[in-house]
């Protein structure tokens, strides 16, 4: 089942031009509606459930069908996404509650300095066969 967007719970990502789940989408299927200032899977069918729009929602707005694997049919998942950690509260038909916490990060946030030490690009790279985290080792031009 494809997710869906609780729309009494959404609020647009308070206004912004591009909400969460919009800019997560892996395959550009969460779109807002200007008028009503709420997100909508525009194409259910296409959805591939991956869950990451149902993982970064701030207000717990858009739900999706829980994996029989992990959760017994009739049951609900919830995440609650923290900068470091992501826990999922699984509640069964009969009302009971589970509750498992994972790392999301290994480092904090912000604090990864992905070209530190990387030579600047320069005209002549565009030429080259080599990726920049290669070394020098020129290819023969093909003409």
């Amino acid at each position: 089942m494809p997710t869906f967007v609780i729309a009494e719970k959404c609020d647009g990502c308070k206004g912004q031009d591009k909400t969460a789940c919009m800019y997560i989408c892996p395959h550009d299927l969460m779109y807002l509606d200007k008028d009503k200032m709420k997100a909508q899977n525009q194409e259910p069918d296409q959805c591939w459930e991956c869950y990451s729009c149902v993982k970064i929602c701030p207000q717990q707005a858009i739900e999706a069908r829980p994996y029989a694997d992990f959760v017994p049919m009739g049951g609900t998942s919830i995440p609650m996404r923290s900068s470091d950690s992501i826990m999922w509260t699984i509640k069964f038909r009969d009302g009971k509650l589970k509750r498992f916490k994972f790392p999301i990060r290994t480092t904090p946030e912000g604090s990864i300095k992905a070209y530190e030490g990387k030579p600047d690009p320069s005209d002549t790279d565009l030429s080259s066969h080599n990726l920049f985290t290669e070394p020098g080792v020129e290819l023969p031009k093909i003409s």
